[in-house]
């Protein structure tokens, strides 16, 4: 006898009501379950009530904004974010990519996009936990060590704080240490699709890794894609 898998749970915020209620008709008949906040402290409310596989979450919200929101929630337990944004400064994006988002649109937004973004946020978390279960070890990269079983990463004996999707990217990569990967490989191992988060967003997500990890562990190859340094060009 088999059973239908249950509808996964998706939380729209987003102040505007014309926009909260088309994300919410799109979703609901993608075969979604929805549930609605309005501004921030609405939103860290409804995440702890619903507990969501998904968030939707737009940037510029009263009460506090759509940052604050994804430090507040990221802070009980990491759930994947699609940030929305009427600003596309690279500066801004980086900041939310910091605080835990993982994907992100700019305004306005084709809702296909919306939906396959977070089909592919959901193919992500499952991805990582069959890796994790699959996992032998950590994986150690001239000082770098990188636990996928507890998800911890540390870099010369200090613990680095990753967001989920840092955490799979700097796993991408440390499975071939010095081998050039391409965007399009990467993006599809990370998002489940060749497309991944599209305009450059891959390339945001490096640079933030970067900042944390060390610029130089990580190598651009342009027009090709990236590669984590293993030390032996040192």
């Amino acid at each position: 006898m088999s059973t239908t898998p249950p509808a996964p749970r998706v939380l729209v915020v987003e102040d505007d009501p014309t926009i909260n209620q088309a994300l919410t008709d799109r979703l609901v008949a993608e075969g979604f379950e929805v549930s609605r906040a309005h501004d921030g402290p609405g939103a860290v409310t409804a995440c702890a009530e619903h507990d969501p596989q998904v968030v939707v979450l737009d940037l510029m919200l009263p009460g506090f904004d759509g940052l604050e929101v994804c430090r507040r929630i990221q802070a009980e337990r990491p759930v994947p974010v699609l940030m929305l944004t009427a600003r596309d400064e690279e500066s801004d994006i980086i900041v939310g990519l910091g605080v835990g988002a993982d994907d992100y649109l700019t305004k306005p937004f084709r809702m296909r996009e919306v939906v396959a973004r977070i089909r592919a946020l959901l193919r992500r978390v499952e991805r990582a936990a069959e890796l994790s279960r699959a996992a032998d070890g950590p994986l150690e990269i001239d000082g770098l060590v990188l636990d996928e079983r507890t998800r911890r990463c540390t870099v010369d004996g200090e613990v680095v704080h990753l967001t989920p999707t840092e955490f799979d990217l700097l796993a991408i990569l440390a499975h071939e240490p010095g081998a050039v990967l391409r965007r399009e490989r990467i993006a599809s191992d990370l998002w489940g699709w060749d497309e991944g988060l599209g305009r450059g967003s891959l390339d945001t997500h490096v640079k933030s890794l970067r900042a944390k990890v060390g610029a130089h562990r990580i190598r651009t190859v342009h027009g090709v894609g990236y590669a984590l340094d293993d030390g032996s060009q040192a």
